[in-house]
């Protein structure tokens, strides 16, 4: 075993974690999907946002103190939880017609996005495989939005308003490495969001009832547990070990969808989504 290597446990707690997070944030969007059958998009937004901010406060500041939720870079922070806003808002209001499946798969083309922004506003070089690795992706996207198509649901172009501002998203949590503690920016990435919506939900509020108030609850606590399992995973092992595993978020959308929605996956989809799974292991193995 190399020096650096971790510890086989240790790798498998990190994967486990990971794999747990894909499957906590699917079932954060499954959840939100089945709460919009009876509440507008916006308050489930908030349900999810307002719960999670308040999750985490509350186990910073039992961990470190008030101060962690004082952030050095307050403008980075708030750019980078209003894109965090975007991306929920394009997804929550794509999944309203369209699949869960469809929705997560096409935000899967964010990290290939990361990789061209990255040369283009970061002037990373891109190289060979990482040209190769947005081809591929730009036509798994293609594939499962089909523009141009009768049968193309015009809420798939959400979904890749959502990817595009999840890319961004990532490369302003590239530019807080090391300017903000991580917990700072985990607080962060929902609290722009919580007061911007907390200001805007009583123009669409319905009454919940005490099945409404519960999920909206679950989709709080499922999305502070899958971050936590992240950043957990994160810390235990390199990021780039651990690349791959992310896309168990696919494989769990894709359950969700078709056992709790009966939604059909076609040809398309598979396709699709298997270049744009492809388009990030080339992204990964770039990294590598």
């Amino acid at each position: 075993m190399a020096k650096d290597t971790p510890p086989k446990t240790t790798m498998l707690l990190a994967i486990l974690a990971v794999i747990t997070t894909g499957f906590c944030l699917a079932g954060m969007d499954a959840v939100a999907k089945a709460l919009m059958t009876d509440y507008p998009p916006v308050q489930v937004i908030w349900g999810r946002y307002i719960f999670t901010t308040v999750l985490v406060a509350a186990f910073l500041v039992h961990k470190n103190g008030w101060t962690i939720l004082v952030p050095q870079k307050p403008l980075l922070q708030s750019l980078r939880g209003g894109c965090l806003l975007l991306v929920t808002a394009g997804i929550y209001f794509a999944i309203q017609t369209i699949s869960l499946a469809d929705a997560t798969a096409v935000m899967f083309f964010a990290p290939v996005l990361v990789t061209l922004f990255a040369g283009i506003f970061l002037k990373e070089p891109v190289g060979k495989l990482g040209f190769v690795a947005v081809i591929l992706g730009f036509l798994g996207v293609l594939i499962i939005v089909r523009p141009g198509f009768a049968s193309t649901d015009p809420a798939l172009f959400l979904a890749v308003l959502a990817a595009f501002s999840l890319a961004f998203y990532f490369l302003l949590t590239r530019l807080l490495h090391g300017q903000d503690r991580p917990g700072t920016t985990l607080f962060h990435s929902t609290a722009i969001g919580t007061v911007l919506l907390t200001c805007m939900v009583p123009f669409f509020w319905h009454d919940p009832d005490l099945v409404g108030w519960g999920l909206m609850i679950a989709t709080g606590l499922l999305g502070a547990m899958g971050h936590f399992f992240l950043i957990k995973g994160f810390s235990l092992v390199p990021a780039s070990t651990l690349s791959p595993f992310l896309n168990a978020q696919l494989v769990a959308a894709t359950l969700y969808s078709y056992v709790f929605f009966q939604d059909p996956l076609d040809v398309w989809f598979f396709l699709g989504s298997g270049l744009i799974v492809i388009a990030g292991l080339v992204v990964w193995w770039r990294e590598r």
